[in-house]
C-alpha cells in the first residue's frame, strides 16, 4: 500500500540542480516539510547522467519522498515514490507497467488536459501556472478561479497547484480545493528554507 501523496512539492530546475549547496538546502527543507514534503528531480535541459546524479543527491533524506520528472529510466535507477509526466513524457500506462506502486502524476494546464489525464489513469495532477512565474515567461496564469474549476473536474484526483506559489498565496490556493502546492524559487531560494517549507506545510494542512 502506498503512503499518502505529500502536500508540499519542492521542484528543481537546471540552476538549482547544479547548485553546490543543493544537499544543504534539501536538508533544511526536510526539516520544515517533514513527511509532507516531496522532492522532484527535474531539469529539462539536464543530460541523462546529470538527471540521475540529481536524483541521487535528493534521495539521501530519510523523511522526504523522491519523485522523478519525465525520465522513467532515472526513476528506475534510483528508489523513488513516484514520477511526474509532462507533454513529452511516455504515457501513464507505460509508467504504471514499470512500477505499479509509483504515484504517477501528470502536468496539465487547462480543463481539457485535466480530463485527458484523468481518463489516462493518472494518480494526481500538477496544475499551473496558477500565477505568473519566471519559470514559464509569457504563459498566461490560470488564476485561482480556473484552478478551482479544474479541481472540480478532476473529481477524486488530488490537484497540486504550481506556478508563482508563495507562502502568502497558499491559503488562496487551498480555498480553491487544491490538495497541495509545488514551488521552485519560493522554497529553494528562500533565505530560511526550513521556515519557508514549514509555513507552506502548515497552511496546506
Amino acid at each position: 500500500m502506498r503512503p499518502p501523496l505529500p502536500r508540499l512539492h519542492a521542484i528543481t530546475d537546471e540552476r538549482i540542480a547544479r547548485r553546490p549547496d543543493l544537499e544543504d538546502i534539501a536538508a533544511e527543507l526536510a526539516k520544515g516539510g517533514g513527511s509532507q514534503l516531496a522532492f522532484h528531480a527535474r531539469g529539462r535541459e539536464l543530460s541523462g547522467h546529470e538527471h540521475y546524479e540529481l536524483a541521487v543527491r535528493l534521495s539521501d533524506s530519510q523523511s522526504v519522498r523522491l519523485f522523478v520528472n519525465d525520465r522513467l529510466d532515472v526513476a528506475l535507477a534510483v528508489p523513488c515514490a513516484g514520477v511526474q509526466l509532462g507533454r513529452g513524457s511516455l504515457p501513464v500506462d507505460t509508467a504504471r507497467a514499470l512500477n505499479p506502486l509509483w504515484w504517477i502524476g501528470q502536468s496539465v494546464h487547462d480543463l481539457a488536459e485535466a480530463e485527458a489525464a484523468r481518463v489516462s489513469g493518472a494518480d494526481y495532477l500538477v496544475v499551473g501556472p496558477v500565477f505568473e512565474t519566471a519559470s514559464h515567461p509569457g504563459r498566461p496564469a490560470l488564476g485561482v478561479e480556473q484552478l478551482g474549476a479544474i479541481v472540480a473536474a478532476a473529481a477524486e484526483l488530488p490537484v497540486i497547484a504550481i506556478g508563482g506559489i508563495t507562502a502568502e498565496r497558499v491559503q488562496d490556493v487551498k480555498r480553491s480545493g487544491a490538495y497541495g502546492v509545488a514551488a521552485i524559487r519560493a522554497l529553494w531560494d528562500d533565505a530560511d528554507p526550513a521556515a519557508a517549507a514549514r509555513r507552506m506545510r502548515e497552511w496546506m494542512l
